[in-house]
């Protein structure tokens, strides 16, 4: 056996159980039943045979945020019984790339956005879960739509054909107590599901404030650091 394949295996075995450690911490904190919160293993940077270790040690649920570090990495894995979640900001041109392989799209900003992604689920025949995503501070270049802007946005997308409206999403503002944070992101989702009863995810917490968004409800945290270790810049 690869003495170097076995190291990371080990490494990302005991990583994967540290943040299952957490998360189960976190639940019980917060009363919740450790089925009610998803892990989405964030795996940008790493290689496909880190994605095929996750897998081995049951992670079902992998997230990717760069279509051209993602489809790639996607097909290599094709074989593979995953759910491929797209958690970063995406450009309407790569829509089509990024539908034919994601399942869950945590970035939905914007209409225009919606309509490129409902225009290629269509042509490709599939359906794909939306999260709105929702900027809860006063930082432009990490995306979201202003919480006045949720309501109209998640309509656009229960109407649309070929998209399913899963709920929001949001990164806590960076430097700042993500609590409050995460309280905003609660509270609107419990006001989206008074018009939309089937968005129930909210996708929040990371490796560093997983604990403060499960004790708000989140029901899905993406974890990269804390599971692969501290990433390497990427390199265009």
């Amino acid at each position: 056996m690869n003495d170097t394949h076995t190291t990371r295996r080990d490494e990302i075995a005991a990583g994967l159980a540290e943040v299952e450690r957490r998360i189960a911490d976190a639940c019980e904190a917060a009363g919740r039943a450790r089925g009610e919160v998803t892990l989405v293993a964030i795996s940008k940077t790493y290689p496909a045979s880190d994605v095929r270790i996750l897998a081995a040690l049951g992670v079902r649920d992998v997230g990717e945020n760069r279509d051209q570090e993602a489809a790639p990495k996607a097909a290599d894995c094709a074989d593979l019984s995953l759910t491929w979640h797209f958690v970063g900001q995406l450009q309407t041109n790569k829509a089509r790339s990024v539908v034919s392989y994601a399942d869950v799209i945590h970035s939905v900003d914007r209409e225009r956005l919606a309509g490129a992604l409902s225009r290629e689920a269509v042509r490709a025949g599939r359906r794909l879960t939306c999260l709105v995503q929702v900027a809860l501070g006063d930082e432009p270049g990490r995306g979201g739509v202003a919480p006045e802007g949720l309501a109209p946005l998640a309509d656009a997308i229960a109407g649309a054909e070929g998209l399913v409206l899963g709920g929001v999403m949001a990164v806590a503002p960076l430097g700042a107590d993500p609590a409050p944070a995460f309280a905003r992101l609660r509270d609107l989702s419990e006001a989206l599901r008074a018009d939309h009863p089937g968005a129930t995810v909210v996708s929040a917490g990371m490796s560093g404030d997983l604990a403060e968004a499960i004790a708000h409800g989140a029901t899905h945290v993406r974890v990269g650091t804390a599971l692969l270790g501290r990433r390497k810049p990427f390199v265009r």
